[in-house]
Protein backbone atom coordinates (compact mmCIF):
# COMPACT_ATOMS: atom_id res chain seq x y z
CA UNK A 1 0.00 0.00 0.00
CA UNK A 2 2.93 2.38 0.50
CA UNK A 3 3.17 4.86 -2.34
CA UNK A 4 6.38 4.77 -4.32
CA UNK A 5 8.16 8.06 -4.79
CA UNK A 6 7.23 8.42 -8.46
CA UNK A 7 3.52 8.29 -7.55
CA UNK A 8 3.78 11.36 -5.33
CA UNK A 9 3.87 15.06 -6.00
CA UNK A 10 7.38 16.47 -5.39
CA UNK A 11 6.17 18.46 -2.37
CA UNK A 12 4.77 15.32 -0.78
CA UNK A 13 7.94 13.35 -1.45
CA UNK A 14 9.94 16.08 0.29
CA UNK A 15 7.55 16.09 3.26
CA UNK A 16 7.86 12.31 3.67
CA UNK A 17 11.63 12.36 3.39
CA UNK A 18 11.79 14.95 6.14
CA UNK A 19 9.25 13.05 8.25
CA UNK A 20 11.30 9.85 8.15
CA UNK A 21 14.29 11.74 9.54
CA UNK A 22 12.52 13.50 12.39
CA UNK A 23 13.21 12.05 15.84
CA UNK A 24 10.57 10.72 18.16
CA UNK A 25 9.96 11.65 21.76
CA UNK A 26 12.42 10.81 24.49
CA UNK A 27 9.80 9.36 26.84
CA UNK A 28 6.55 7.51 26.23
CA UNK A 29 3.50 9.75 26.62
CA UNK A 30 0.28 8.87 28.40
CA UNK A 31 -2.74 10.92 27.36
CA UNK A 32 -6.02 11.58 29.15
CA UNK A 33 -7.88 12.36 25.94
CA UNK A 34 -10.98 14.49 25.50
CA UNK A 35 -13.55 12.40 23.67
CA UNK A 36 -13.99 13.40 20.05
CA UNK A 37 -17.11 11.25 19.47
CA UNK A 38 -18.76 12.86 22.50
CA UNK A 39 -17.86 16.34 21.23
CA UNK A 40 -19.39 15.51 17.83
CA UNK A 41 -22.57 14.23 19.48
CA UNK A 42 -22.87 17.37 21.62
CA UNK A 43 -22.46 19.61 18.57
CA UNK A 44 -25.12 17.72 16.63
CA UNK A 45 -27.47 17.81 19.63
CA UNK A 46 -27.10 21.59 19.60
CA UNK A 47 -28.17 21.66 15.95
CA UNK A 48 -24.78 22.65 14.56
CA UNK A 49 -22.36 21.09 12.08
CA UNK A 50 -19.32 19.44 13.71
CA UNK A 51 -16.20 21.07 12.30
CA UNK A 52 -12.55 20.36 13.07
CA UNK A 53 -10.99 23.77 12.44
CA UNK A 54 -7.36 23.61 11.42
CA UNK A 55 -4.58 25.88 12.66
CA UNK A 56 -2.44 25.81 9.52
CA UNK A 57 0.14 28.61 9.16
CA UNK A 58 0.98 27.50 5.61
CA UNK A 59 1.08 24.45 3.33
CA UNK A 60 2.24 23.40 -0.14
CA UNK A 61 -1.33 24.01 -1.41
CA UNK A 62 -1.77 27.53 0.01
CA UNK A 63 -0.13 30.87 -0.71
CA UNK A 64 1.82 32.83 1.87
CA UNK A 65 2.22 32.34 5.60
CA UNK A 66 -0.21 33.38 8.32
CA UNK A 67 1.85 34.68 11.23
CA UNK A 68 -0.91 35.28 13.81
CA UNK A 69 -0.43 33.81 17.27
CA UNK A 70 -1.61 30.18 16.89
CA UNK A 71 -3.15 30.19 20.36
CA UNK A 72 -5.28 33.24 19.57
CA UNK A 73 -6.36 31.69 16.28
CA UNK A 74 -7.36 28.53 18.13
CA UNK A 75 -9.37 30.46 20.72
CA UNK A 76 -11.20 32.34 17.97
CA UNK A 77 -12.04 29.10 16.19
CA UNK A 78 -13.48 27.63 19.38
CA UNK A 79 -15.43 30.85 19.97
CA UNK A 80 -16.79 30.40 16.46
CA UNK A 81 -18.15 26.98 17.33
CA UNK A 82 -15.40 24.52 16.36
CA UNK A 83 -16.07 21.06 17.76
CA UNK A 84 -12.37 20.23 17.70
CA UNK A 85 -9.10 21.67 16.44
CA UNK A 86 -6.47 20.26 14.12
CA UNK A 87 -2.96 21.56 14.75
CA UNK A 88 -0.09 21.05 12.33
CA UNK A 89 3.13 19.96 14.00
CA UNK A 90 5.13 19.48 10.77
CA UNK A 91 7.71 22.31 10.86
CA UNK A 92 9.37 22.51 7.47
CA UNK A 93 6.45 22.62 5.04
CA UNK A 94 3.48 23.64 7.20
CA UNK A 95 5.03 25.99 9.75
CA UNK A 96 3.77 23.91 12.65
CA UNK A 97 5.38 22.81 15.89
CA UNK A 98 4.80 20.53 18.83
CA UNK A 99 5.09 23.54 21.11
CA UNK A 100 2.21 25.30 19.34
CA UNK A 101 0.04 22.23 19.83
CA UNK A 102 0.99 22.03 23.50
CA UNK A 103 0.08 25.67 24.08
CA UNK A 104 -3.17 25.41 22.13
CA UNK A 105 -4.30 22.31 24.01
CA UNK A 106 -3.70 24.09 27.31
CA UNK A 107 -5.71 27.11 26.12
CA UNK A 108 -8.87 25.37 24.86
CA UNK A 109 -11.28 22.76 26.16
CA UNK A 110 -12.13 20.95 22.91
CA UNK A 111 -10.38 17.86 21.51
CA UNK A 112 -7.17 18.61 19.62
CA UNK A 113 -5.89 16.54 16.69
CA UNK A 114 -2.17 16.35 16.03
CA UNK A 115 -1.84 16.53 12.26
CA UNK A 116 1.52 15.34 11.02
CA UNK A 117 3.18 12.68 8.92
CA UNK A 118 3.83 10.08 11.62
CA UNK A 119 5.95 7.26 10.26
CA UNK A 120 6.95 5.24 13.32
CA UNK A 121 5.86 4.55 16.88
CA UNK A 122 8.45 6.77 18.58
CA UNK A 123 7.03 9.81 16.79
CA UNK A 124 3.80 9.35 18.73
CA UNK A 125 5.70 10.44 21.84
CA UNK A 126 6.61 13.94 20.63
CA UNK A 127 3.61 15.70 22.20
CA UNK A 128 0.29 14.95 23.88
CA UNK A 129 -2.93 15.48 21.96
CA UNK A 130 -6.42 14.01 22.00
CA UNK A 131 -6.38 12.59 18.51
CA UNK A 132 -3.47 11.66 16.29
CA UNK A 133 -3.47 11.39 12.50
CA UNK A 134 -2.26 8.17 10.87
CA UNK A 135 -2.19 8.23 7.06
CA UNK A 136 -2.87 4.74 5.73
CA UNK A 137 -1.12 5.40 2.43
CA UNK A 138 2.18 6.22 4.07
CA UNK A 139 2.38 3.73 6.94
CA UNK A 140 1.23 0.72 4.94
CA UNK A 141 1.48 -2.60 6.75
CA UNK A 142 2.49 -0.85 9.97
CA UNK A 143 -1.00 0.62 10.34
CA UNK A 144 -2.43 -1.99 12.79
CA UNK A 145 0.60 -1.68 15.06
CA UNK A 146 0.47 2.12 14.99
CA UNK A 147 -3.27 2.16 15.76
CA UNK A 148 -2.64 -0.11 18.74
CA UNK A 149 0.39 1.91 19.88
CA UNK A 150 -1.59 5.14 19.68
CA UNK A 151 -4.46 3.70 21.73
CA UNK A 152 -2.04 2.25 24.29
CA UNK A 153 -0.90 5.83 24.93
CA UNK A 154 -4.46 7.13 25.24
CA UNK A 155 -4.71 8.76 21.81
CA UNK A 156 -7.79 8.47 19.61
CA UNK A 157 -6.33 7.56 16.18
CA UNK A 158 -7.90 9.22 13.17
CA UNK A 159 -6.93 7.03 10.23
CA UNK A 160 -6.85 8.88 6.91
CA UNK A 161 -7.75 7.09 3.66
CA UNK A 162 -8.26 8.06 0.03
CA UNK A 163 -9.06 4.74 -1.70
CA UNK A 164 -11.18 1.64 -1.10
CA UNK A 165 -8.02 -0.37 -0.47
CA UNK A 166 -6.95 2.06 2.23
CA UNK A 167 -10.42 2.09 3.79
CA UNK A 168 -10.40 -1.70 3.93
CA UNK A 169 -6.98 -1.60 5.61
CA UNK A 170 -8.15 1.02 8.11
CA UNK A 171 -11.18 -1.03 9.11
CA UNK A 172 -9.08 -4.19 9.39
CA UNK A 173 -6.73 -2.28 11.71
CA UNK A 174 -9.69 -1.50 13.97
CA UNK A 175 -10.07 2.17 13.13
CA UNK A 176 -13.30 3.65 14.47
CA UNK A 177 -12.56 7.24 13.42
CA UNK A 178 -11.78 7.46 9.71
CA UNK A 179 -10.93 10.54 7.70
CA UNK A 180 -11.66 10.33 3.99
CA UNK A 181 -9.34 12.79 2.30
CA UNK A 182 -10.77 14.37 -0.81
CA UNK A 183 -7.24 15.43 -1.77
CA UNK A 184 -5.17 12.90 -3.67
CA UNK A 185 -1.78 13.21 -1.99
CA UNK A 186 -0.17 11.84 -5.13
CA UNK A 187 -1.35 14.73 -7.29
CA UNK A 188 -2.56 17.25 -4.68
CA UNK A 189 -5.85 17.43 -6.57
CA UNK A 190 -9.20 17.69 -4.75
CA UNK A 191 -12.43 15.91 -5.64
CA UNK A 192 -15.35 15.96 -3.19
CA UNK A 193 -16.67 12.91 -4.99
CA UNK A 194 -14.02 10.85 -3.21
CA UNK A 195 -15.90 11.08 0.07
CA UNK A 196 -19.22 10.41 -1.63
CA UNK A 197 -17.79 7.28 -3.25
CA UNK A 198 -16.14 5.79 -0.16
CA UNK A 199 -18.49 6.79 2.67
CA UNK A 200 -21.13 4.12 1.90
CA UNK A 201 -18.43 1.45 2.30
CA UNK A 202 -17.86 2.29 5.98
CA UNK A 203 -19.88 0.59 8.76
CA UNK A 204 -22.42 2.73 10.60
CA UNK A 205 -20.45 2.59 13.83
CA UNK A 206 -17.39 4.26 12.26
CA UNK A 207 -17.21 8.01 12.74
CA UNK A 208 -16.46 9.58 9.34
CA UNK A 209 -14.58 12.84 8.83
CA UNK A 210 -14.60 14.54 5.43
CA UNK A 211 -11.16 16.07 4.89
CA UNK A 212 -10.07 18.73 2.39
CA UNK A 213 -11.88 20.75 -0.21
CA UNK A 214 -14.82 22.16 1.76
CA UNK A 215 -14.94 25.91 1.18
CA UNK A 216 -18.64 26.84 1.29
CA UNK A 217 -21.78 26.11 3.26
CA UNK A 218 -23.12 24.28 0.22
CA UNK A 219 -20.08 22.01 0.10
CA UNK A 220 -20.34 21.39 3.84
CA UNK A 221 -23.97 20.38 3.36
CA UNK A 222 -22.97 18.13 0.46
CA UNK A 223 -20.48 16.26 2.65
CA UNK A 224 -22.96 15.94 5.50
CA UNK A 225 -25.61 14.54 3.16
CA UNK A 226 -23.02 12.02 1.94
CA UNK A 227 -22.54 10.76 5.49
CA UNK A 228 -19.87 12.94 7.07
CA UNK A 229 -20.14 13.04 10.86
CA UNK A 230 -17.64 15.90 10.92
CA UNK A 231 -15.68 18.10 8.53
CA UNK A 232 -11.98 18.95 8.75
CA UNK A 233 -11.50 22.43 7.29
CA UNK A 234 -8.23 24.30 7.01
CA UNK A 235 -7.79 26.84 4.24
CA UNK A 236 -11.40 28.05 4.13
CA UNK A 237 -11.18 28.92 7.83
CA UNK A 238 -7.64 30.30 7.87
CA UNK A 239 -8.36 32.61 4.91
CA UNK A 240 -9.73 35.67 6.68
CA UNK A 241 -11.58 36.05 9.99
CA UNK A 242 -11.23 32.60 11.53
CA UNK A 243 -14.05 33.08 14.02
CA UNK A 244 -16.52 34.25 11.40
CA UNK A 245 -15.43 31.57 8.94
CA UNK A 246 -15.91 28.89 11.58
CA UNK A 247 -19.33 30.22 12.54
CA UNK A 248 -20.42 30.19 8.91
CA UNK A 249 -19.51 26.56 8.37
CA UNK A 250 -20.89 25.27 11.67
CA UNK A 251 -24.36 26.78 11.35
Amino acid sequence: MNASGDELAPDVRAILEAARERPGGETRVSVDARSFPEAVAETEAAGRVPVIAEVKPTSPTTEGVREDDPVELAREMVAGGATALSVLTEPEHFGGSAESLRQIREAVDVPVLRKDFIMNEDQLDVVESDLVLLIARFVGDDLPDLVEAARDRGFQPLVEVHTREELTAALAAGADIVGINNRDLGKLEVDLGTFEELAPEAPDDVLLVAESGVKTVEEARRMREAGADALLVGTAIMDGDVRQNTETLTQ
